[in-house]
């Protein structure tokens, strides 16, 4: 089956997290698929056999391309279309296996090349717009819920990443049998071509030193953004300090404004001993962090998509506090993990259970890896992909 992929994204890019295109594209090509792989111009290449890149000129001097929609990223996907039409014109391709906004194109050019369309649906386009604050303009909301409904239904098939999204997709589309969940839960680290350390090496020394004094560490991991919770994090950190000074945060990620915002309010505080930031890091030194926790952690405040780290979060084995959202709840229950309201007191009750050497944080992490072995692992994330595969063959 020849495929090709179009990424509107800067692949590969930490900051951009593309990790399922990644993964989808590796194990495509393990199922026997040939690939034609069109993204941006941004981002680092990396080293996935018998794939054939095409990237669209970068225009690094305009700006690096950020997460959600905005005016550079529609700049850019103006030669996202041309270069999709020119592999259109040049290639015949069985499947076009598209991401994000590349939907649009491709439901528009899928009757001129005829070929069956693969939508991964990372997340609802309309929603986008308003949870990135682009508009507010409910004509172009609305424009926007229309296409994403025209192309859901003009798709031979879709793939979403987790249960809020395939349930989003099954009211769009009633009765349809080409949903296929697929959660991103594979974890093994990106091979950047020609690359020999980084995210190909494990990380030999962490940028930022643990204090001798953090007895417990807890660990965050992720980006800094308001939805993910870390001000209710570092409010709750004089609560935990009064009854257990020995355990200490650490906050992994976020851009420098974005950790010297949390440093000042933990300086506020009065936890700066409790508390260090790495601000942004490598993927394998992100891991490494998480390797030394005594527990983990994910506070986020809002959001319905599962976070990718909630799954190699579960295969850690190493307890893990989150908070008790839909975002979480469609993965996480009380068998595997230490579900916490929202807020600062209740994240302290948490972590203080976690961190309880009599308390019950083994048990759960021993049932958070038996559940990521039987519903999440590589050869279960293989078998779906497949799945998808031949039905779409």
């Amino acid at each position: 089956m020849k495929l090709l992929v179009v990424a509107p994204q800067p692949f590969f890019s930490p900051r951009g997290t593309p990790f399922s295109v990644y993964y989808r594209t590796l194990i495509s090509v393990e199922l026997g698929c040939e690939i034609d792989f069109l993204t941006y111009g941004q981002g680092e290449n990396v080293d996935i056999p018998n794939v054939r890149f095409y990237r669209t000129p970068p225009f690094s001097f305009l700006g690096p391309i950020k997460l959600g929609p905005s005016a550079l990223k529609l700049f850019h996907d103006i030669f996202i279309f041309f270069w999709m039409l020119w592999l259109l014109i040049r290639n015949k391709y069985d499947v076009v296996h598209v991401h994000e906004e590349a939907v649009f194109f491709a439901t528009f050019l899928k009757p001129l090349f005829r070929f069956k369309l693969l939508y991964d649906m990372h997340s609802s386009l309309p929603q986008q717009l308003t949870n990135f604050n682009f508009t507010k303009s409910k004509f172009l909301i609305n424009t926007f819920r229309w296409l994403e409904d025209k192309s859901l239904a003009k798709s031979e098939a879709i793939i979403t990443i987790c249960p809020d999204l395939f349930d989003y997709v099954n009211k769009v589309l009633p009765g349809n049998n080409k949903n296929f969940l697929i959660e991103n839960s594979i974890l093994e680290p990106v091979r950047i071509a020609g690359c020999s350390t980084g995210q190909n090496e494990e990380a030999s020394a962490l940028p930022v030193a643990i204090p001798a004094t953090f007895k417990h560490i807890a660990v965050y991991a992720g980006t800094l953004e308001s939805y993910q919770g870390i001000d209710l994090l570092i409010d709750a950190i004089p609560l935990i300090k009064e009854k257990n000074p020995d355990i200490g945060f650490v906050i992994v990620g976020g851009t420098q404004e974005q950790v010297e915002n949390f440093q000042r309010q933990a300086n506020a505080l009065n936890v700066t001993d409790n508390v260090i930031f790495t601000g942004r890091v490598t993927q394998n030194i992100a891991r490494a962090y998480s390797n030394l926790a005594t527990i983990l952690l994910s506070p986020r405040s809002s959001g319905t998509n599962t976070p990718l780290k909630i799954y190699e979060q579960l295969a850690s084995s190493i307890p893990l506090v989150a908070t008790a959202i839909y975002s979480h709840t469609q993965v996480l229950t009380d068998d595997v993990a230490f579900l916490v309201e929202p807020t600062p007191q209740d994240i302290a009750r948490g972590v203080l259970e976690a961190t309880n050497p009599n308390g019950a944080g083994k048990e759960k992490a021993i049932n958070a890896l038996n559940l990521y072995n039987k519903e999440y692992a590589r050869p279960v994330y293989v078998k779906k992909l497949q799945t998808v595969l031949e039905y779409l063959s």
